[in-house]
């Protein structure tokens, strides 16, 4: 038996849960301490000499007003925080529609597998046994589909009213010294990835309590239900992502075309009309897509091994701590993530530039190496010596030594992609800086470059992630893959709070520059950006190596739900499955990317349009219309997203009813295949070209003087690569790791209609 009683994990893991929300709520409190309202005097806001050399605000050495500064700051702060939830609210109703009808399509369904009846039936993995009733499936699956949709929703709503709320205090602190800066924007960070990590845990925890009051002992049919909180969590972020990701880049690439290339003027000048647009599409398309979609993962992993869990040993004897396994990791990593966030905001401190990515590298590092010792801890208090996991129809007897080292296994494979992707996306390592080299001769080679660098970047991280699923499925069947995805995400607090850190330091840089900050605060604020665009590019590396793992262990649990014993790729009905779904993320990408490229056509329309016809734009006299071209981002990205949402929500529907689960078993195998190859490269590529414009731009080595200043040929290269790359990095790229888990969640919500009812094609 295990160490920690029923009643003991019952208390455990709702306190985690409230301990991290607690540590957000304190995080967003201090945050607030640095005022957004000009009284302040020199005096008052630098009594705290601590990360930072200089007492005093460069403002006053530079003789600029810091009344107006301090009042501009808040202007362009509201103006990109109002634009923002107009953009969410718009987006939450187009994708609210969408939810109430698939809820409805989940419960006519589920319901239909036994003809809606009330009757209790034999269980799938248990014929002595009676299960609840489909319909009670149905029921509970179509709430809990609501319930994760509902919690996708608000993470990614209150991930970007923080990150909103605190751009331009980031921007205000960076007066005061680079330390400072960082401090706050990461604090920001880390509200956003424990309120999301805190929540998603508490939520389903409830959940699950809840649904036992009706299903008593039935834990397969408990754990049946729940896994619509996966589908739920998953729908929602694809629109997020691929919403976000089209307005986000329509603006980005208009701004950049028109306003660096054509008109030479810097990146967020203020008479540049998209410059709100692109600040504004930062939050939703960073920050509330990415909250949404690394929810989604956790609520998938979560989902699948407690679905294994249910129909093997500890579902059997009703060891309720044992099953709860994967929670308490989840529960654990909170714990450790608070530890690893005091590590950046009070145990060290930032003095220097040169400092900071090291201090983000740090924080995987720590968060990585408690979690070990964590995961021991939870392993050896909650699991019994032995046990039996359900493996295809047979039981197979694994040891809870074995079960550790699975999640340790998804755990390390987290941190190599990590620093892969850092190593590939850096300007402080060579292959961005040979992009960057790249551009002497012109955007063609720079594009070359870049292509090369991505396919080359993919080696190493599926490397990692095919060694994490054969150790993990070596030892514990597809239980040991759901908990190695478990393991990689088990952090997940303090990779969102790096990865949210991106966004808001970019955000701080644009701010600094409209408010007409002197040049050494943008030095600043552009160096915690350059880090925050390699963190970005880690935070997408972690999403889609856990999404390879993740639907990997959903697809495990689907062909079992499926009932299917085999998945023979030399039969007919499966291989067309799998040339099918390894196209599909060509598709889905040139989706994406087209939409990308036609919002992004108006745009530049717009901006050409303004600086011609607006007198004195140009010259500063004229203020530019901000609302036309937030506005077209908007209905750009609402009408684009959903194409590609319904292309990834109707595959699993329309090859599930028409060709079967055993063709459906291909496509899914094909797309997870062929997807986290694009998304990996994706990334990565549009990763290095950013960072080889900003390596050419802040000019800090002598390699990067002699192809700069801003404005130089190799500079305009650069930012020809970087534009291309826009879309490939935060459209493409990261909503690729979405469509590989919801065609797997989808299918194993749907699987006992498709078992029952599915393959008509086949039946004529």
């Amino acid at each position: 038996m295990a160490l920690l009683p029923d009643l003991g994990t019952e208390i455990v893991i709702p306190v985690c849960a409230v301990i991290g929300i607690v540590f957000s709520l304190v995080q967003w409190f201090l945050v607030s301490r640095v005022k957004l309202s000009p009284e302040r005097g020199g005096e008052s806001a630098a009594k705290n000499g601590k990360n930072g050399y200089s007492d005093y605000l460069i403002e006053e050495e530079d003789g600029i007003n810091d009344h107006g500064v301090v009042v501009k700051c808040a202007e362009i702060q509201s103006a990109i925080s109002e634009g923002a939830t107009s953009f969410l609210f718009t987006e939450y109703q187009y994708v609210g529609i969408f939810m109430v009808a698939f809820a409805i399509l989940i419960f006519l369904f589920l319901g239909s597998v036994e003809g809606f009846s009330t009757k209790s039936q034999p269980c799938t993995f248990n014929k002595e046994k009676l299960c609840k009733p489909a319909l009670a499936t149905a029921i509970f699956s179509t709430v809990s589909f609501l319930l994760g949709a509902f919690t996708s929703v608000v993470s990614g709503f209150l991930g970007m009213k923080i990150a909103t709320y605190a751009n331009a205090r980031t921007t205000l602190e960076a007066r005061k010294g680079v330390g400072k800066a960082f401090i706050a924007a990461f604090r920001s960070g880390a509200v956003m990835g424990f309120l999301l990590a805190a929540n998603g845990l508490l939520v389903l925890y409830i959940a699950i309590n809840l649904f036992k009051l009706y299903y008593g002992d039935d834990w397969e049919g408990l754990f049946e239900a729940i896994t619509g909180y996966g589908l739920g969590g998953s729908s929602m972020a694809l629109f997020g992502r691929v919403g976000g990701g089209i307005y986000t880049k329509a603006a980005d690439v208009g701004a950049d075309l028109v306003g660096k290339v054509e008109r030479n003027i810097p990146e967020d000048d203020p008479r540049n009309p998209a410059v709100i647009a692109d600040n504004v599409g930062d939050n939703v398309g960073d920050i509330a897509g990415m909250g949404s979609d690394l929810f989604g993962s956790y609520a998938e992993s979560s989902c699948a091994a407690l679905v294994v869990a249910s129909i093997s040993s500890f579902g059997i004897t009703h060891d309720f701590t044992a099953m709860c396994y994967p929670l308490l990791i989840s529960s654990m990593g909170i714990l450790v993530c608070l530890i690893t966030t005091l590590f950046a905001t009070d145990f060290f401190e930032i003095k220097a530039v040169k400092e900071i990515e090291p201090a983000l590298k740090k924080q995987l590092i720590i968060s990585t190496i408690l979690m070990t010792v964590g995961i021991a801890i939870v392993t050896w208090t909650s699991l019994p010596s032995s046990f039996t996991i359900f493996n295809f129809g047979a039981q197979k007897v694994v040891k809870n030594w074995q079960l550790f080292l699975c999640v340790c296994v998804g755990l390390w494979a987290g941190l190599i992609i990590g620093f892969v992707t850092e190593y590939y996306t850096s300007n402080a390592y060579s292959p961005v800086q040979d992009v960057a080299d790249s551009c002497r001769t012109g955007a063609a080679t720079n594009v070359i470059f870049g292509l090369a660098l991505g396919y080359k970047s993919v080696i190493i991280p599926i490397f990692a992630i095919a060694i994490s699923i054969f150790v993990s499925f070596s030892f514990a069947a597809m239980y040991g893959i759901a908990v190695a995805a478990l393991g990689m995400l088990s952090t997940i607090a303090t990779g969102l709070a790096i990865d949210a850190y991106g966004p808001i330091s970019d955000n701080a840089g644009g701010i600094a520059e409209m408010a007409g900050m002197s040049h050494r605060i943008r030095e600043r604020t552009d160096a915690l950006d350059a880090a925050g665009n390699t963190t970005a590019a880690i935070g997408k590396g972690f999403a889609i190596g856990s999404a390879a793992l993740v639907s990997l262990a959903l697809f495990g649990a689907f062909v079992s739900r499926a009932s299917i014993s085999t998945v023979d790729v030399l039969t007919p009905k499966v291989f067309i499955g799998l040339i099918v779904g390894a196209m599909l993320p060509y598709w889905f990408s040139a989706m994406t990317m087209k939409s990308v490229g036609s919002a992004a056509l108006k745009m530049v329309e717009e901006v050409r349009r303004q600086f011609n016809t607006i007198p004195g734009l140009m010259e500063g006299h004229a203020k530019p219309d901000y609302a036309t071209c937030v506005k077209i981002s908007t209905d750009a990205s609402i009408k684009e997203m959903i194409p590609p949402g319904a292309l990834v929500m109707l595959t699993p529907l329309i090859v599930g009813i028409f060709f079967g689960v055993e063709t459906l078993s291909g496509v899914l195998a094909g797309s997870l295949v062929s997807g986290v190859q694009i998304a990996i490269s994706a990334s990565n590529t549009g990763g290095a070209w950013d960072n080889a414009k900003k390596y050419i731009e802040a000019g800090a080595s002598e390699h990067a003087r002699t192809l700069g200043p801003k404005g130089s040929e190799p500079h305009k290269a650069a930012v020809i690569g970087d534009t291309i790359g826009d879309p490939l990095k935060d459209t493409s790229g990261p909503s690729l790791n979405i469509l590989i888990k919801l065609m797997a969640v989808e299918s194993l919500v749907f699987a006992p209609f498709f078992a029952t009812h599915g393959g008509l094609l086949f039946k004529l």
